[in-house]
């Protein structure tokens, strides 16, 4: 029964970050493909977690696991906030990007 269960959280959480990759070439504003990157730290990541707790129960690999996710977890927002701070910008005007190939 609990391989059932390992397959199902599996496959959610292979279908919410193929979903999550799919809005990201698919979307045209920066904000919406935003939206889509930062759902890819959280469903995803959670149902996997669950699969691989399900699956090992408490050992290392579990815990290992936990704290990959919670660091994933944790750090995402702020990645994410950040990058739409800088996209903002930059829609604004207020940062300029440099040509690569032009001289310094």
């Amino acid at each position: 029964m609990s391989g059932i269960v390992v397959d199902v959280l599996l496959a959610v959480g292979v279908a919410a970050q193929l979903m999550s990759c799919a809005g990201l070439a698919l979307m045209r504003t920066s904000a919406d493909r935003l939206h889509y990157a930062s759902a890819g730290y959280s469903v995803g990541p959670l149902c996997i977690l669950a699969a691989v707790l399900v699956r090992e129960h408490a050992s290392t690999s579990a815990w290992e696991a936990v704290a990959a996710v919670v660091v994933l977890v944790l750090a995402g927002p702020v990645v994410v906030h950040a990058t739409g701070r800088v996209v903002r910008r930059i829609d604004l005007g207020e940062v300029v990007l440099r040509d690569e190939g032009a001289s310094r």
